[in-house]
């Protein structure tokens, strides 16, 4: 019995010249845009990764710093001038322990201001820079004055040194420690939606699927033409692109949930928090500056009440922080024992019982005003410090969550075009 003989398709001549001479030229363009598509895919996320890195980096240690910088020169300045016109108020020697805390305050200004000073570029927090740095001697020379003169006997009435420190901390030291704060918000916000925003990411892994898909039409069409499966290069290229675009996508998804974390529940609730403590000082500061200057005018009851509409929305808006949760709901509970005191306050004003007034806004006793701005303020206070922690190790997650990422996805798009380029040009070789 003959023996079985394997049966093997032979092309016929010309078709078989055809082909050859065909088929090393389109190799040669398939390793072209494999290797050009690799390169670029890997450039593009490479600079994707590079750019939300940097962004998130920049939000925990830059924009968020400075942030607290400006919320911090605010605080001091409201609370140095509370601080020592309360004092005056109190006693011709105001107690150590409070001068002390009043230079505190003014030594935190100083410093957060000098943290501030290199903005730039940015023309209106280049303004209210100068406009802080210049008040702010301006403002403790007129509160050494007033003590001076105090001392000796001098009244602190309307005209007074101390008003006139006090009108310059709330019309010009706060206002421009308000507009520098905002400012910084504003670039903090910037950063952050640059850090988790989606475009660039997302055309980096549109453009790695094209490149995934032109190698498996690479592999089908070698596998029609050569009758070989498995090429080895293209399946390492294949898998080298597989793990990099699933890291790629699993980190960002990642560093964007930590970072969204970080602004849902602890910028924007701790942004409303500083504007409520804001409000809280601003009011405390009107209510001293009306016993001071005794002008019987209604302006400041008018702002007082403008400004304590706002508290509540913005205690509200600062909800969502489990941390910030318990403070938030002493600060809702203190509140409107506080605003009642200083509507008695003006209205002891408004009928000339100054005496009354001023130990309403100076005494320390439960139901005054000075009692219920240190429980308010500080429940405030302790509510915006969780929040902070809050999106400082939200920020701080996100941006180490990209790791290594960067030089990941160069290294696999060298791969790709290198596993791409040995794997064609075996085929190549062929036909030589």
């Amino acid at each position: 019995m003959a023996p079985a003989t394997t049966r093997r398709w032979v092309l016929p001549a010309a078709a078989h010249r055809s082909l050859a001479g065909r088929t090393p030229a389109t190799l040669w363009v398939l390793v072209g845009v494999l290797v050009l598509l690799s390169l670029v895919s890997g450039a593009l996320s490479a600079w994707a990764v590079s750019q939300h890195s940097a962004a998130a980096s920049s939000v925990a240690a830059v924009h968020e710093p400075l942030s607290l910088d400006a919320q911090q020169m605010y605080q001091a300045v409201a609370d140095a001038d509370v601080t020592i016109t309360g004092s005056l108020l109190a006693d011709q020697q105001p107690p150590q322990d409070q001068l002390q805390r009043y230079r505190a305050d003014i030594a935190q200004a100083a410093a957060s201001l000098a943290n501030l000073k290199d903005t730039g570029g940015n023309p209106q927090l280049t303004a209210a820079s100068a406009t802080f740095s210049t008040g702010l001697p301006l403002y403790t020379g007129y509160v050494a004055q007033a003590q001076d003169l105090y001392s000796v006997g001098y009244p602190l009435t309307g005209g007074s040194f101390l008003q006139v420190a006090s009108e310059e901390a709330h019309l010009t030291l706060l206002p421009a420690a308000k507009t520098i704060y905002a400012q910084e918000n504003a670039a903090t916000s910037a950063a952050s939606d640059q850090a988790t925003g989606l475009p660039t990411i997302i055309i980096a892994l549109v453009l790695a699927l094209a490149a995934g898909f032109a190698l498996y039409r690479a592999q089908r069409w070698l596998a029609r033409r050569t009758h070989r499966i498995v090429n080895y290069g293209l399946v390492g290229a294949s898998v080298a692109l597989i793990v990099s675009v699933l890291w790629l996508a699993a980190t960002f998804a990642v560093a964007r949930s930590d970072l969204d974390t970080g602004l849902g529940q602890g910028a924007r609730p701790a942004e409303a928090l500083a504007q409520a403590n804001i409000d809280v000082q601003q009011i405390r500061g009107d209510a001293i500056l009306n016993v001071i200057s005794r002008s019987g005018s209604t302006s400041f009851e008018t702002d007082f009440n403008t400004v304590k509409a706002e508290i509540g929305p913005l205690l509200s808006a600062a909800a969502g922080n489990a941390q910030a949760a318990p403070y938030l709901a002493a600060a809702q509970r203190d509140a409107p024992a506080w605003y009642a005191a200083n509507e008695q306050v003006y209205k002891l004003g408004a009928s000339a019982q100054y005496e009354a007034e001023r130990d309403m806004i100076i005494g320390t006793g439960p139901g005054s005003s000075a009692a219920g701005y240190n429980q308010l303020e500080r429940d405030i206070s302790q509510a915006l410090t969780a929040s902070q922690q809050t999106f400082r190790s939200g920020v701080n997650s996100g941006a180490g969550a990209f790791g290594p990422l960067e030089g990941v996805v160069i290294a696999a798009s060298l791969l790709i075009a290198a596993s791409s380029a040995w794997g064609l040009s075996r085929r190549i070789a062929e036909y030589r």
